[in-house]
């Protein structure tokens, strides 16, 4: 049984109206620009009351380091909140870092992607004869920029530490050339990126016959 029940913005009894900072009088988030910051120039807000921001810990973590580099260090670098890795720690983990492929196609337009897929079955459930191919990875490139990885997606286990590995090669510029140039470890669930030559738009197959 999943119960989500959500967090709640606790900003509407704060006395920010007294200041005239502006919130969405229907969630309570708080909308700033790429600085963290308010309508009023001296009021900055972050973490989980930002309006379309994603509520995880190490984001507020990252941007509230950042910011106070801004502002008392002489710093200039902003908290990036598109290449964020996260993991749903289900029984059969899902990891992602990047755009959704539904939000990439907004942004870039989908003549402008290539997206690779296939399906992977990991070598200890071959063991206890586990359904094969019920393990997926995708990654979305950005054909305008060297097919660059804007997302990357992955459901199997472990995830969550396939993910956080990925996520510092995509700050690093990571594109589907460098992916195809790694050495897999063997055999690994990771290893499945570099080896991905299915793309979506071909309508193959992605079953995999083993591990």
């Amino acid at each position: 049984v999943l119960l989500a029940i959500g967090r709640d913005a606790c900003t509407r009894n704060i006395g920010l109206q007294t200041i005239g900072v502006k919130i969405n009088e229907k969630t309570g988030k708080v909308p700033v620009n790429d600085e963290e910051q308010t309508n009023v120039p001296y009021v900055y807000a972050i973490g989980d009351i930002l309006e379309g921001k994603l509520e995880l810990t190490p984001v507020a973590i990252q941007a509230g380091r950042l910011l106070a580099q801004r502002l008392y260090g002489d710093s200039s670098r902003k908290c990036d909140y598109i290449n964020v890795p996260t993991t749903v720690f289900t029984p059969l983990e899902y990891g992602s870092c990047g755009y959704p492929e539904e939000k990439a196609i907004e942004e870039y337009g989908e003549q402008n992607l290539e997206v690779y897929h296939t399906l992977f079955w990991p070598l200890e459930w071959t063991v206890p004869g586990r359904d094969n191919n019920t393990c997926y990875a995708k990654i979305i490139c950005n054909k305008q920029d060297n097919n660059r990885v804007i997302g990357l997606h992955v459901l199997g286990p472990n995830a969550g530490e396939v993910t956080q590995g990925f996520a510092a090669a995509m700050k690093c510029g990571l594109t589907k050339e460098l992916l195809d140039e790694t050495i897999g470890i063997h055999p690994t669930c990771a290893e499945v990126f570099t080896t991905m030559n299915i793309t979506k738009a071909s309508g193959q197959d992605i079953t995999q016959k083993g591990c």
